[in-house]
């Protein structure tokens, strides 16, 4: 079996949504005709949908889908869940297992990530926990997850958590009349603010909202106020009261006004964003070319959402730009990043949290009491 000791590029794949919208930008151009094929000499195009229906509305574009695509390397051509099954942990690292519904695992991607575009309110939902999940619906995760913020239209909203004194029964007969939005604390998100929503916490995004959204492998949500509106198929979407009032959490809410804890390194900043035990995310941002290495307990993945450059490694170079994904195999030993302009990327992972984030914090002078605001156990 080959080797996998260089950067991999995967392609998104991008999903239809009723509250989704047309304009993909500040990360992909829906105007671009190029190809997207890949070349050592020379760069690409920026990803694009692959869909014969350009009118239809994009909601989210998933970078780590199971049907992601890679573009190079001896898994080129293959899906993420194909690599994943034949290469173990030898692509994902520590051994991530999916329980089945006949009882057996297999080897999954660990986590989830995707852009979210809203054009339009999406529906009241919450997520479960591994917990309830194991029990009520067999082969599949609870649902952890986070926000970054990557751009918001003036007066945009994100709901959260109940206001004070609401209860789940009170939430369910708002909901019933179409109403749910009202009972739920509302902010204004700003660009670069990363949110933390753990299981049980409902919530429901506003539009006019460019979110990177890092969260467990699992799409399990329960949908309790739809606003009425039928799906791209022209039936009502299903609504889950009854398993979604097995889950809320009625004191939770955002965790947000997180610390800002970036720090100098050789090749410009690093900002610890946020951990949980499912996964951690950091912000860098390249200044200059930065000799680079994978992680040998971990699969690491980067995000780029802005700037452009190359990946250079033994085998050649591949050009690298805004919108593309790069997974970073436990076997990669050394790589170089190099940008042409500043890139931001986030990175994320599967962390040992004293390790990753509370270790390298203390280290920079952070006290416990604001470690405690990044990191949740």
């Amino acid at each position: 079996m080959a080797k996998l000791d260089v950067p991999l590029q995967l392609s998104p794949v991008f999903k239809p949504k009723i509250w989704g919208r047309r304009d993909l930008s500040p990360i992909f151009d829906l105007s671009e005709t190029k190809s997207r094929g890949l070349s050592r000499q020379a760069g690409h195009s920026r990803p694009r949908p692959s869909t014969n229906r350009p009118d239809t509305p994009i909601g989210e574009v998933w970078v780590t889908d199971d049907e992601s695509k890679f573009s190079n390397g001896p898994v080129a051509g293959m899906t993420l869940a194909q690599a994943a099954k034949t290469y173990g942990p030898k692509l994902v690292g520590a051994i991530h297992e999916s329980p089945l519904r006949d009882g057996r695992h297999e080897p999954r991607f660990p986590i989830l990530a995707k852009y979210l575009y809203t054009g339009d309110w999406l529906s009241v939902q919450v997520h479960p926990d591994d917990d309830y999940a194991r029990v009520h619906d067999s082969g599949s995760l609870g649902k952890a997850e986070m926000w970054y913020v990557i751009e918001c239209e003036k007066g945009a909203e994100i709901l959260v958590g109940l206001n004070r004194g609401v209860t789940k029964e009170m939430l369910r007969a708002a909901c019933a009349q179409g109403k749910g939005k009202e009972l739920l604390h509302a902010f204004h998100p700003h660009a670069g603010e990363a949110i933390f929503v753990p299981p049980g916490t409902v919530h429901a995004l506003g539009p006019g909202l460019v979110l990177f959204e890092v969260e467990q492998n699992s799409d399990l949500t329960y949908r309790l106020d739809d606003f009425g509106r039928r799906g791209l198929d022209g039936r009502p979407r299903p609504l889950h009261w009854d398993e979604a009032m097995g889950v809320i959490r009625e004191d939770r809410t955002a965790l947000r006004n997180l610390p800002q804890l970036e720090f100098r390194e050789a090749f410009g900043k690093r900002r610890y964003v946020l951990a949980c035990r499912h996964f951690a995310v950091e912000e860098l941002r390249f200044e200059r070319p930065a000799n680079l290495a994978g992680s040998p307990e971990r699969v690491e993945i980067m995000a780029i959402v802005e700037g452009d450059g190359r990946v250079e490694t033994e085998a050649g170079w591949l050009g690298s730009k805004r919108g593309e994904t790069w997974l970073v195999p436990p076997a990669t030993e050394r790589y170089r990043l190099v940008p042409n302009e500043e890139i931001r990327l986030l990175k994320f992972y599967v962390p040992d949290l004293e390790k990753d984030f509370r270790q390298p914090l203390k280290r920079h002078g952070v006290s416990a009491a604001e470690i405690a605001k990044v990191v949740f156990d």
